[in-house]
C-alpha cells in the first residue's frame, strides 16, 4: 500500500506543479483582473449595493433573500450557506496554516489579492450559472460550468464542438475534485484534529499500521453524512442553513479573544504579511529562505483552496436558488469570497502568527512545527485543552458541512453527464469513499486535492474568459435599471421561455 501510495504521490507532483505553477496562477489571477475591469471594479463602485442586497437583506423584513417559491428550490441565503459549508473548511484553518508555515507570512497577501480580484470571477461564474441554468425532468435547477461551456462558448461559431468538450472534461475533473477537496482533505483533517485532542487512553491499536480510532472516525462520519447526502439538495441546504453562521460566528469570536489577548502584537503580525509578500531572506546563520515563487504560489493555491473563486464549483448550488437576476446571486458570490477569504482565513492568519510559533521576523517557522494542528495548539496557548477541543470540533464542522456541499457538486456533475441514475450511484461512492481519507496520509490528500482543484479550474476559466463580454454586458444591464433607474429589458436567462417565465414572475 505503501508503494503505490509513494507511486501517486510522484505523479501527482508532475501534474499538481504544470497546473498551478506553469498556467493555473496565471489564468486565475489574470480572468480576475479582467473580470473586474470589465465590470467597472463593481466589488469597490457599489459596495454598499451588493452589502445590502445580500446579508443585509437577511436581517430586512421582507427580503427575497430568506424565502423558497418552490419545492424544488432553495432560498438565497440557503445557497450561500451550502456554498460556504462547501468552502468554509479545512482550507481555512489547516490550509492558512500550511500556507503561512511553507510561503511565510506574505502567502497571507496574496491570498488577499487573490480573493479581491477572485470576488469577480465568481461574481461571474453565478451570473453565467443562472443566465444559463435549466430544470431537470424533476422540475430542478441545474446550472454550473458544464452549462455555460456547453450553451454559452458552445453557441459560438466554431466553438460547438470545443463547448461540449469542456463541459464533460470540467464536469469528469469536478467528480474527481469532489472526492479530493470535497472528501479525502476534510477527512483526514477531521481525524487528525480529533487525534491530537484524544488522552493516550484512547489508543485503541491498529490494523494494518492504520490506527483504530481513524477507522472508527471514518465510520462515523461515513454514516452520519450518509444519512444527510441521501435526502439531496433540500436536507443539505437546511443542514447548512443551521450549522454554518453557528459554526462561523463561534470561530470569528474565538480569533478574536486571541486577536485582544495579543494587541501587542498585531503591529508586527500585520508587518511581517506585508513585508514578506514578495519573498522570504535567509536568515543568518545559513537559514534557508522561501523563494518568492513559493510564497505566491503557496497564498493564491490556499487561497483558491479556500474560497474556490475560479473553479466554477459553488456555481452549482447558486443555480439552484430562487433567484431570478444573474447580478443577484453574483453579488452573493462576492459575499461568499468576501467573508470566506477576507474575514475568516485573515482570523486565522492572526491566530497562527500570533501562536509563537512562526519567527515575524524571518517568517520562517521554528523547528518542530506541524501546519496540521499549529491553530489547534494557538488556541490552546489561550484557552488551554478547552481551545484545543473547541478547534477541533469547529474543524470537525467546518470539514463535514464542506463534504456535505462538495457531494452536491459531484452529484451534479454526475446528473450532467449520466442522468439522474448516475447521480444516485454517486452518491453511494462518494459515502462509501469517505473512509479513505480517514486512513490516507495528510501531504497525499492535500496534494491530490490541489491538482483536481487546478485541473477543474482551468475549463471553466477558459469559459469565463470566452463569455465575459456577455457578463459586462448583463452586470451593465442590472445596475443601469436597478441603480440608475433606467427602464430596459432585464437579461434573466438565455433561453426564451425562462426569459419570458422570469419577466412574469418579477
Amino acid at each position: 500500500m505503501n508503494e503505490f501510495f509513494d507511486k501517486l504521490a510522484k505523479y501527482n507532483d508532475i501534474v499538481n506543479n504544470f497546473v498551478w505553477v506553469r498556467i493555473g496562477l496565471f489564468l486565475l489571477i489574470g480572468t480576475g483582473i479582467l473580470l473586474t475591469c470589465c465590470t467597472k471594479f463593481f466589488q469597490v463602485s457599489h459596495f454598499g449595493h451588493w452589502w445590502r442586497e445580500t446579508i443585509g437583506g437577511v436581517f430586512r423584513r421582507g427580503s427575497d433573500a430568506t424565502k423558497k417559491t418552490g419545492k424544488h428550490t432553495i432560498s438565497q441565503f440557503q445557497a450561500l450557506c451550502t456554498a460556504l459549508a462547501a468552502t468554509i473548511g479545512t482550507g481555512n484553518i489547516a490550509g492558512v496554516s500550511a500556507a503561512i508555515v511553507i510561503g511565510g507570512p506574505g502567502a497571507v497577501f496574496w491570498m488577499w489579492l487573490a480573493a479581491f480580484f477572485g470576488m469577480m470571477t465568481n461574481f461571474s461564474e453565478n451570473v453565467l450559472g443562472i443566465y444559463y441554468r435549466r430544470r431537470n425532468r424533476d422540475g430542478e435547477w441545474s446550472g454550473g460550468a458544464m452549462y455555460y461551456l456547453k450553451d454559452g462558448l458552445g453557441s459560438k461559431k466554431h466553438c460547438r464542438a470545443i463547448g461540449a468538450f469542456l463541459a464533460g472534461l470540467f464536469s469528469v475533473f469536478a467528480i474527481l475534485a469532489s472526492f479530493g477537496i470535497g472528501n479525502m482533505a476534510q477527512v483526514n483533517k477531521i481525524v487528525l484534529n480529533i487525534e491530537s485532542v484524544l488522552p493516550t487512553s484512547a489508543d485503541l491499536g491498529s490494523v494494518g499500521g492504520i490506527p483504530v480510532i481513524s477507522i472508527v472516525i471514518g465510520i462515523v462520519l461515513m454514516i452520519v453524512a450518509g444519512l444527510i447526502i441521501v435526502g439531496g439538495l433540500q436536507r443539505i441546504a437546511a443542514t447548512a442553513e443551521r450549522i454554518v453562521p453557528f459554526m462561523a460566528v463561534a470561530y470569528i469570536v474565538g480569533a478574536i479573544v486571541i486577536f485582544f489577548v495579543h494587541i501587542d502584537s498585531v503591529g508586527a503580525i500585520f508587518a511581517s504579511i506585508f513585508r514578506f509578500a514578495f519573498g522570504v531572506k535567509a536568515a543568518a546563520g545559513g537559514a534557508v529562505g522561501i523563494a518568492i515563487s513559493e510564497v505566491i504560489t503557496q497564498g493564491c493555491k490556499r487561497g483558491v483552496f479556500s474560497n474556490e473563486a475560479g473553479l466554477g464549483s459553488s456555481v452549482m448550488v447558486h443555480s439552484a436558488s430562487n433567484v431570478k437576476e444573474p447580478v443577484v446571486q453574483g453579488m452573493w458570490g462576492i459575499f461568499e469570497v468576501f467573508f470566506d477569504t477576507i474575514v475568516v482565513c485573515t482570523m486565522t492568519a492572526v491566530v497562527v502568527l500570533s501562536s509563537g510559533k512562526i519567527d515575524l521576523e524571518t517568517g520562517l517557522p521554528v523547528d518542530g512545527v506541524n501546519d496540521a494542528t499549529l491553530v489547534s495548539e494557538a488556541f490552546g496557548n489561550v484557552f488551554g485543552y478547552a481551545g484545543q477541543v473547541f478547534v477541533a470540533i469547529a474543524m470537525l464542522l467546518f470539514a463535514f458541512t464542506t463534504i456535505l456541499g462538495w457531494s452536491q457538486y459531484g452529484t451534479k456533475s454526475v446528473e450532467y453527464l449520466f442522468g439522474k441514475t448516475g447521480a444516485r450511484i454517486y452518491r453511494v461512492i462518494f459515502v462509501l469513499m469517505i473512509i479513505s481519507g480517514a486512513v490516507m496520509t495528510s501531504s497525499l490528500a492535500w496534494d491530490i486535492s490541489d491538482t483536481f482543484n487546478g485541473l477543474m479550474m482551468v475549463p471553466n476559466l477558459i469559459g469565463v474568459l470566452a463569455l465575459f463580454p456577455l457578463v459586462a454586458k448583463i452586470t451593465k444591464n442590472y445596475v443601469d435599471r436597478k441603480i440608475k433607474g433606467k427602464d430596459e429589458k432585464p437579461l434573466l436567462s438565455y433561453d426564451p421561455d425562462l426569459q419570458r417565465e422570469a419577466e412574469e414572475d418579477k
